[in-house]
Order: structure tokens, then sequence, then C-alpha cells
């Protein structure tokens, strides 16, 4: 029996195998991650906003 025609044959099946894999495993940690980012962007915005007003408030100061 040739081995190396086994091997040729073995080898495009498992990586198809292991890309499906990977991609169930992504798309299940996605959620967690997406919510956990979108609670990081509200948190960076509303420090922007409170940053924003202080330098509103410093140029008007300065403008004074």
């Amino acid at each position: 029996m040739d081995w190396s025609l086994l091997l040729l044959l073995i080898c495009p099946l498992m990586m198809v195998y292991m890309m499906f894999g990977m991609k169930g495993m992504h798309s299940r940690s996605s959620h967690s991650n997406q919510a956990e980012m979108d609670w990081t962007l509200h948190q960076d915005y509303n420090e922007l906003k409170v940053q924003n007003e202080r330098m509103k408030q410093e140029i008007l100061n300065l403008s004074q």
C-alpha cells in the first residue's frame, strides 16, 4: 500500500475539518466579545463627552 497517497488525501480533509471547527468556536465567543466591546465604547464615549465639556469651559475661561 502506498502511504504517501493516503497522507496526500488526508491532509486536505483535515484542513477542511479544522476550518469548520475554528469557525464554530469563533461564532460562539463573538457574542460575549461584542457585548464587552459595546460597553467599553459606551464608557469611552461618556469620558470623551466629559472631557469635551471641560475643554469648552477652559476655552470660555481663557477668552474672558
